[in-house]
C-alpha cells in the first residue's frame, strides 16, 4: 500500500467512524500531512496562473521533466512506471526546485525547510505513482479532477 493510499485511507476511515485510536492520515507523520495538500495544490494549478505561494509543479508531466533536467530522470521514470519506485535523496529536492521554492513550499506547509526537503524525497515518488496508475500519465484534466477531490477529503 502506497504512502497517499495509507494517507487517506485514515481520512477516509476517520470520516467513517474509524477507530478512536486512529490518528488522522492513518498514522502518518505530521510533516507529511503538512506537505500533502500544499504538493496536491501545486499539481492541481496545472496550466494556470498560480495563487499559490509554493508555485506551481506544472501536472505530473512537467514535474517529472524538472527531475529529469537535473539529472534524475530515472528515478522519476520509476515513479510513473509500474514497479517499485526508486528513492530520491533530499539533496535533489533542492536541485530540482531550488532554495526560494523550497522555502516557499516549507512556509506553506507550516514547516522547517530541513523537514520539507526529507518529506518531499518521501512523498514525491507517492503522489506521482499514485497519479499515474499503471504507467499511464493523466489525461487532460483528469489529473486536476483527481487531486482536487483528495484535496476535498483533506479538508
Amino acid at each position: 500500500m502506497g504512502l497517499l493510499t495509507q494517507i487517506l485511507g485514515g481520512l477516509t476511515g476517520n470520516a467513517l467512524g474509524g477507530r478512536d485510536g486512529q490518528r488522522r492520515g492513518g498514522g502518518m507523520s505530521p510533516v507529511l500531512m503538512a506537505l500533502l495538500p500544499v504538493v496536491l495544490s501545486m499539481l492541481s494549478q496545472r496550466g494556470r496562473q498560480s495563487g499559490s505561494a509554493a508555485g506551481d509543479l506544472g501536472g505530473i508531466g512537467d514535474l517529472i521533466g524538472q527531475f529529469t533536467q537535473k539529472g534524475y530522470g530515472q528515478q522519476a521514470d520509476s515513479w510513473v512506471a509500474t514497479g517499485a519506485n526508486e528513492a530520491l535523496p533530499p539533496h535533489a529536492i533542492d536541485e530540482v526546485f531550488g532554495h526560494d521554492q523550497l522555502h516557499r513550499i516549507a512556509q506553506q506547509a507550516g514547516i522547517g525547510d530541513d523537514e520539507a526537503r526529507s518529506g518531499l524525497s518521501e512523498l514525491l515518488p507517492d503522489v506521482v505513482d499514485h497519479f499515474t496508475p499503471g504507467g499511464s500519465m493523466p489525461e487532460g484534466d483528469q489529473l486536476s479532477e483527481s487531486v482536487n477531490d483528495y484535496l476535498r477529503r483533506l479538508t
